[in-house]
């Protein structure tokens, strides 16, 4: 891999010491890591044009739900993508990462699959500037939600719900090494207006409810920030950006994150903060929707809220406090407001917790077995007069990145 796009690489993914693959771009080196092929064969591969993987996660699992009160076990695949990327030379990239356990169905706005995280190719024009396109990662900031899914145990409230990969283009300019502007225009989403909000969609702000209408460009606009200081000890992903949801109704969000990147120390802490004309993660609709009488007495009506805030913090440590081993906690914390009601200002709180101890016991190969505990507790107010409730999750398996060639 020629030298800027090691520097692209170190600038666009979590700096961990062994998490490969993530979400941007061509989602980092995977040094030190031996293909299959290479092992068979016995010799060292001198290109880059074509390399594949296999991201595989799988477990078995017991999980647990107040509101019932069992526990549920089984064998589960919990994640299976298929990856190819290359640099074919100094300019030209490509990237592919299709997820094999999902609807392959062309979606009706884009024509892509939801299965298909990544279908992009890039160019390079210079060591500063680099332009792509096709279906890519979004340009959100943040550390969750860079990071490759077969890594992640559990997801906050924001990136847990909200699309990460959409058809667009993007152009990044590199003023310094060590810092990364980068601008993305995209659709807000994968199928048409009517399909993602029904027949007869309308928004609700308090009392008043009013139809919806498609806007005629759907397009998200993100600005993008990725530094590293201290010779990569300090790292940051913050990036701010707006989603045309419908005629004259728009999400905006901010997102920040920061890195600390020691020897066998990684952390961070992300910020993201989504404030909706309409409901765009849906979780408040959702829950709170069914239990209003929002009704046409002639004509059924798909309802949706106007004006809801979401905020999460997410903290997430890796310590690898001895050789093959690996010890991950993470802490997620969200709040939910729909605006335009007193009875459900922050009437949503949500808490996560996961702790996951992870063995390495194959040097050279991205493989791992893991002992894993995700639990999480939705707290509401009473005026929302929703019932609290909290989950388990109990997990035993292997993620293995496997690099074919």
């Amino acid at each position: 891999m020629n030298k800027f796009l090691l520097v692209i690489s170190s600038l666009f993914v979590s700096l961990g010491a062994v998490a490969q693959g993530n979400n941007t771009l061509m989602g980092g080196n995977d040094d030190g890591v031996q293909s299959i092929a290479e092992r068979i064969t016995k010799l060292e591969k001198k290109h880059d044009a074509f390399n594949v993987y296999v991201n595989f996660a799988g477990s078995v699992r017991a999980e647990h739900d107040s509101r019932t009160d069992e526990w549920d076990s089984k064998f589960a695949n919990r994640q299976l993508r298929l990856e190819i990327k290359g640099t074919i030379n100094d300019k030209l990239f490509y990237r592919l990462r299709h997820r094999l356990n999902k609807s392959s169905a062309g979606q009706s706005l884009d024509n892509f699959a939801k299965a298909t995280d990544i279908m992009m190719v890039g160019y390079n024009i210079n060591d500063k500037f680099t332009i792509a396109g096709g279906k890519l990662a979004q340009l959100w900031g943040g550390y969750e939600f860079d990071e490759n899914p077969i890594y992640v145990y559990e997801y906050s409230d924001i990136v847990g719900n909200m699309g990460d990969f959409m058809t667009g283009v993007m152009a990044s300019y590199r003023p310094t090494p060590n810092h990364e502007i980068a601008v993305e225009v995209s659709n807000t989403y994968q199928e048409k207006f009517s399909e993602r909000y029904g027949e007869t969609p309308v928004i609700v702000n308090g009392s008043r409810v009013a139809p919806l209408k498609k806007s005629n460009a759907p397009f998200v606009y993100i600005l993008n920030w990725n530094g590293s200081m201290f010779g990569g000890v300090l790292n940051t992903r913050w990036s701010c950006g707006v989603q045309t949801q419908a005629k004259g109704k728009y999400s905006k969000m901010i997102t920040l994150g920061q890195q600390l990147n020691l020897p066998k120390l990684q952390c961070y802490l992300d910020y993201m903060g989504a404030f909706d004309d309409l409901d765009q993660l849906g979780i408040a609709t959702s829950e709170v929707m069914p239990l209003l009488n929002v009704a046409d007495d002639e004509t059924e009506v798909n309802p949706h809220f106007g004006k809801v805030k979401y905020h999460t913090l997410t903290a997430k440590s890796d310590w690898q406090f001895a050789p093959s081993w690996n010890l991950q906690l993470k802490g997620m914390y969200g709040i939910t407001t729909v605006c335009n009601s007193e009875l459900l200002h922050n009437y949503r709180r949500s808490y996560g917790y996961v702790g996951t101890l992870e063995y390495f016991p194959v040097k050279n190969q991205d493989f791992r077995v893991f002992l894993s505990y995700a639990g999480r507790k939705y707290n509401y107010t009473r005026r929302s007069t929703l019932t609290d409730y909290n989950t388990d999750r109990l997990e035993l398996g292997i993620i293995y990145r496997i690099k074919a060639y």
